[in-house]
């Protein structure tokens, strides 16, 4: 029996594990590692940062599912790989560290024929002193922060129910973060609930990013076909911002946070000082620290991950010039060029190069958007690999299944204000995800599959997917045919 192991237990390691065990059943052992005791629908944090939703509706245990689909699960954190075995064991491990209450900090070394690297990104805080909810701002990246947003961000209006004026700021953190799209959402839910409550008159609110255009997402921005016209997505989002009343500062790098004012730079290297009353600024990624080690004890970290601590997969990391970019440098299989049985899916690979183009101050501090790899890039990425593993295990002479994201689309839809009757949702898909200049020399995607409208039934479609993809990660009955 074959003895696969998932690294994580978001989007992508979920989507792994549950294909595997359906597609291999009593054939495979599978095997799921992750820190925390629950699954979190991420896209929808930014309603519980507001205070529409609690934790629970966006969260779903995962030892009674996993239990009940024969799958293993280990509340642990994954902190080495033994590719090639260990005194310890002969076979290639992974050694975990538990996150159980009562029993934390107790290893465990767990053996792999695969071994699907899923952790996910490390929130690094760090990278900006004051940011983050132990300091000074706010998050909405994990349902608990999302949780202390919303009490704060509540508090604030009850004061403005009472005649105080707040301003609020929300955006990144850091010049080199990416999900501009999650803070985005924020934004404009935030101003749609400050005029839900009937306090928008006493309210600033501003969204500070690190994009050189608004729309830029990460991925170099888009040019939409809507109303019969070609927009780019800067102007669809200044439009956006303009309609709400949402200021905007872009090309920024945050360098310090206070209690109640924010240090940054911009991209023509001015210095700026910007007072809040209420900062809820994303932080940067990084890989979440795993190392490695070879058969003799050899640290072995650098052959299997990027400096960033992300992993690296088929890609080309050859360090070239901007122009000299292309769409086949991305991966499709996202297997270790070290070793074949080793796969890193959703956030948890390292892109071989940014996708919007990189800008740097006069000092050389980085200012540009990193790529985006969640939602449904990293679910459809976590298939193709179970479909590989599957494969393989199966014995097909062809058993490799790709998923590059410069030949997959993905839809997104954006929230712009939570309500049945007044809410609105931004929906908006893109064909590929990572530009194609040489299929497509014009504006690197194909228009006729890269579109975007707003409106109310937008929002019907959030809802929607928030309960129908909640559905699918409790693996309820016909769950594998909801599409990633």
């Amino acid at each position: 029996m074959a003895k696969i192991v998932v690294l994580g237990a978001g989007v992508s390691g979920h989507t792994a594990a549950a294909f595997i065990k359906r597609w291999l059943g009593k054939d495979a052992d599978v095997t799921v590692i992750s820190p925390k005791p629950d699954y979190n629908w991420l896209p929808s944090n930014i309603w519980v940062g507001l205070g529409r939703m609690a934790p629970s509706d966006v969260l779903v245990p995962l030892a009674p599912v996993y239990e009940k689909a024969g799958i293993t699960f280990k509340q642990a954190r994954a902190i080495a790989i033994y590719p090639e075995g260990s005194d310890q064991l002969n076979t290639p491990h992974v050694e975990a560290e538990s996150t159980l209450p009562g029993i934390t900090g107790s290893r465990e070394l767990v053996a792999y024929d695969f071994l699907i690297n899923a952790t996910g990104p490390k929130l690094k805080f760090e990278a900006t002193e004051g940011l983050g909810p132990d300091a000074n701002s706010f998050s909405v990246c994990t349902a608990d922060h999302a949780q202390q947003t919303a009490s704060s961000f509540l508090d604030h209006v009850n004061a403005m129910k009472q005649g105080a004026t707040r301003k609020f700021l929300v955006g990144t953190g850091h010049g080199t973060c990416t999900c501009e799209g999650a803070a985005l959402e924020y934004v404009v839910n935030l101003e749609y609930e400050l005029r839900r409550h009937g306090v928008r008159d006493r309210a600033q609110v501003i969204y500070l990013s690190n994009e050189y255009q608004l729309g830029d997402f990460g991925m170099g921005g888009a040019h939409i076909r809507r109303g019969g016209y070609i927009t780019p997505t800067s102007i669809f989002t200044a439009s956006l911002f303009a309609e709400r009343g949402i200021d905007w500062i872009i090309r920024s790098h945050v360098q310090k946070v206070e209690p109640d004012r924010l240090h940054y730079k911009t991209l023509d290297g001015e210095q700026h000082d910007l007072a809040f009353d209420f900062a809820m600024l994303l932080p940067p990624f990084s890989g979440v620290g795993l190392r490695a080690f070879a058969r003799n004890g050899d640290d072995i970290t650098g052959n299997l991950f990027a400096p960033n601590g992300f992993m690296k997969v088929d890609a080309n990391y050859e360090n070239r010039p901007y122009q000299d970019w292309t769409a086949a440098d991305w991966p499709r299989v996202y297997r270790s060029p070290a070793y074949a049985n080793i796969f890193a899916v959703g956030i948890a690979f390292a892109p071989p190069h940014p996708i919007s183009r990189p800008r740097f101050a006069d000092d050389g501090t980085p200012i540009f958007a990193a790529p985006p790899r969640t939602g449904m890039p990293s679910a459809t990425i976590g298939k193709a690999v179970a479909h590989t593993i599957t494969n393989t295990i199966l014995g097909h002479k062809n058993p490799l299944h790709t998923a590059s994201m410069a030949e997959m689309g993905a839809a997104c839809v954006a929230s712009t204000g939570a309500g049945l009757l007044s809410g609105t949702a931004a929906v908006m898909t893109v064909y590929p995800i990572v530009p194609d200049f040489r299929r497509f020399p014009d504006y690197g995607r194909e228009l006729d599959y890269t579109m975007g409208e707003i409106g109310l039934a937008g929002h019907w479609i959030k809802l929607l997917l928030h309960y129908m993809f909640l559905y699918k990660a409790r693996l309820r009955p016909g769950w594998h045919l909801i599409p990633e």
